[in-house]
């Protein structure tokens, strides 16, 4: 008997957000499809590089709240997460606290380093405790 999917997590890199949506769509579709709850988040860097962000988390949460506002999730009613630290630990301690059926995300950073040192999705997909559905970018 398959398992039930309730809860979908999908990451989100707000910095790569143009050149990345697929796993978002990809979620927003599943969600929708098994009639799961979709929990949308982003991580935020512990320090900040632009000295004019002030607050970090509230920033964060608006460029969130923007992103899903510029691509509805359809029928869907996302729960918005916002958590500071690093992005591969922090996304599976979220899908651990949550109880997550499922995390999709994408499988490749543009940045040429994540290809030398390791990737955030070989990171979520060795550690995480639910399954992980990990979408290419063309």
């Amino acid at each position: 008997m398959p398992r039930e999917t309730r809860k979908i997590l999908c990451p989100v890199n707000l910095r790569h957000v143009k050149l990345e949506q697929n796993a978002y769509e990809e979620a927003c579709e599943m969600a929708v499809r098994r009639g799961a709850e979709l929990i949308v988040a982003t991580i935020a860097p512990e320090m900040e590089r632009n000295l004019n962000i002030r607050d970090s988390e509230a920033y964060w949460s608006g460029e969130l709240r923007k992103f899903v506002a510029e691509h509805p999730p359809g029928p869907v009613d996302p729960r918005l997460v916002v958590r500071k630290g690093a992005v591969h630990r922090q996304i599976v301690r979220l899908a651990d606290e949550e109880k997550v059926d499922l995390i999709v995300m994408e499988a490749a950073n543009p940045r040429i380093q994540d290809y030398l040192l390791g990737t955030t999705a070989s990171h979520v997909a060795a550690h995480a405790s639910c399954s992980v559905y990990l979408v290419r970018t063309p």
